[in-house]
């Protein structure tokens, strides 16, 4: 199975907190930015209004609102002004016990931001509001829980335990709950695709239960499990609805097979026209961020998209027959995903492809 776990996804972030002590409507703010054409003046007042926020809440704090302190630190937080924000985070634990400042200080030490990076306390800290029955933590329980899984399939500030990691992400995935951790149910989705764990019909359960509750990432990969008839029947009508649908939204894995699939098809156009596309991708960074989805698949969908590209070169299925540009890519293939590459020139070698 190719989409197994062998990097963990990035941790999960608070659920989104809005600023509600702010006297300032971020929507009339943002309005009236809209008729201001000039940089210069819009950054200028998102400076007054930042600066608005900031001592409104300085005021509360002193004037003993106690919710006030996880808010200030919450808006350094997004500042990126992390000194203060861990300040700030851990007044708000000292004296309320917050657990929203408690999830973020564990983010904070586990990745050094504003404090000196430790696991051991980002963990623990992690793990109070993972464990805890406070009503007040309720709404934060499973994306702690996500993040204690994902420290110890990684050992960070714990002993790593592949069956910790399993316990936690399955606490944290809810039997599919569309409100508990999505992450936690597509990471479950990998980890049973895994050598070392694998249970492909548990594999797809997970990527199906990710993908009816929104995940790019699972739906990617429940497409190529149809496509394949790994862990369910082989359903091509499935697989091309699921890997239609996750390109369109952005997933480059997705395309990558999408292509895979209308070059199977013999539906050499379309394939040539999404292939050039694909292959012509390159920065992994800003993808991930921007689909939430991993580089190691975003690097995978490259080389397929370059390596059917090449194809369609090669033997001028689609697009008009040129050996030396498809050598190009085929070597821009093996740059992205070596091991993919070899797999599908060993098709070709057999007369698969």
């Amino acid at each position: 199975m190719e989409h197994q776990l062998k990097v963990v996804p990035p941790a999960e972030p608070l659920p989104r907190v809005s600023r509600s002590h702010s006297l300032v409507s971020n929507d009339s703010a943002q309005r009236s930015f809209h008729i201001i054409d000039d940089e210069a003046v819009k950054e200028q007042k998102q400076k007054e209004l930042n600066n608005k926020v900031e001592q409104l809440l300085l005021s509360q704090i002193k004037q003993g609102d106690a919710n006030a302190q996880f808010q200030l630190g919450q808006f350094y937080f997004e500042e990126e002004a992390y000194d203060e924000a861990a300040v700030y985070f851990q007044r708000s634990v000292d004296q309320c016990r917050d657990y929203q400042a408690m999830f973020q200080l564990g983010i904070m030490y586990y990745d050094g931001l504003g404090v000196k990076e430790n696991h051991k306390l980002g963990f623990e800290s992690m793990m109070k509001v993972a464990s805890s029955s406070s009503k007040r933590a309720k709404h934060l329980v499973p994306f702690a829980q996500y993040n204690v899984g994902r420290a110890y399939f990684e050992g960070y500030g714990v002993k790593q335990s592949d069956a910790e990691a399993e316990k936690w992400w399955l606490l944290a995935a809810d039997d599919g709950n569309p409100h508990a951790s999505i992450k936690a149910q597509t990471v479950l989705g990998m980890y049973y695709s895994r050598d070392w764990s694998l249970d492909l019909k548990k594999a797809f359960f997970w990527h199906s239960e990710a993908t009816g509750n929104g995940s790019l990432e699972s739906q990617g990969a429940l497409g190529v499990m149809y496509e394949t008839g790994q862990g369910c029947s082989k359903n091509t009508d499935s697989a091309f609805e699921c890997l239609k649908e996750a390109s369109e939204r952005g997933n480059v894995y997705a395309m990558g097979n999408l292509v895979a699939h209308y070059y199977g098809k013999k539906l050499y156009t379309k394939a040539a026209e999404l292939a050039a596309r694909v292959s012509q991708l390159d920065d992994f960074v800003e993808l991930s961020k921007t689909t939430d989805c991993l580089p190691v698949f975003i690097a995978k969908g490259i080389a397929l998209g370059s390596f059917f590209y090449a194809r369609c070169l090669h033997m001028g299925h689609g697009v008009k027959k040129e050996k030396d540009l498809a050598q190009k890519y085929y070597s821009r293939a093996f740059e992205f995903d070596g091991s993919t590459t070899q797999r599908l020139q060993g098709r070709v070698t057999h007369g698969e492809i």
